[in-house]
């Protein structure tokens, strides 16, 4: 397991993208799995760094993952306040203008997807990722 804590600021994002990078690289997943993960943590620390924290670069986000012989588990912890998981929805793909797709992004790249709030320790996004390994001679 690897868990690393950032603060909300934007620039941490290019730290976290890299750990989740190699965690993949070391699983052996494929270099498509490896960047729809990477896009969907991506995209869910980005979230809480708008939405959770309205932009407040000094609050806190931990980061685990954990890697098995067929999945990768992430957990993203924030400590903001609950979040109604009934209202985390994409916008309809019918709506075309920039942003809120990032929902959308992690719900279609990841095979489960759970929110849960725990009193004093704040939210959870729990996502994991079936990996299909690399065929023999396949090169990322």
């Amino acid at each position: 397991m690897i868990e690393i804590k950032i603060t909300s600021d934007p620039k941490f994002l290019t730290i976290v993208r890299a750990m989740v990078g190699k965690v993949c690289e070391l699983v052996e997943c494929s270099r498509e799995e490896e960047n729809q993960i990477i896009l969907a943590v991506d995209e869910a620390c980005s979230n809480i760094m708008k939405h959770t924290y309205h932009g407040d670069p000094g609050q806190s986000i931990e980061i685990r993952c954990e890697s098995a012989h067929d999945k990768i588990e992430l957990v993203l912890q924030d400590c903001g306040p609950p979040v109604d998981a009934r209202k985390i929805k994409p916008r309809s793909l019918e709506e075309v203008r920039p942003g809120g797709l990032g929902t959308h992004f992690i719900r279609t790249i990841m095979d489960e997807v759970k929110y849960e709030h725990v009193e004093g320790c704040g939210n959870i996004l729990r996502m994991v990722k079936y990996l299909h390994r690399k065929q023999s001679g396949e090169s990322n």
